[in-house]
């Protein structure tokens, strides 16, 4: 039989030991991630570096679609415009 000392040691030591595996575990498991973030914001910076002169022309083509889109929407709300209004005219 366990005295009531040994009792309140093993209740209070065994969900201590079993908190500090886990704290360690997820410590090596945030760790893990950091490097592999890192590694992934590295890959990231060296294809920003080997577009050095090519950034400007990329920058170019993103604002030359946006501005496509910009006018196609333009578009889209002149035809809903023109509708709402004959069908205002009609009542």
């Amino acid at each position: 039989m366990l005295t009531p000392e040994s009792q309140v040691l093993l209740s209070v030591s065994l969900p201590t030991i079993a908190v500090l595996v886990g704290i360690l575990i997820n410590n090596r498991q945030i760790e893990s991630l950091r490097s592999e973030i890192n590694a992934r914001f590295q890959a990231v910076d060296r294809r920003f570096e080997s577009m050095d002169g090519k950034l400007s022309s990329v920058i170019d083509i993103m604002n030359a679609r946006f501005e496509a889109a910009h006018e196609a929407l333009l578009r889209v709300e002149g035809v809903m415009d023109a509708r709402l209004k004959h069908l205002e005219e009609r009542r």
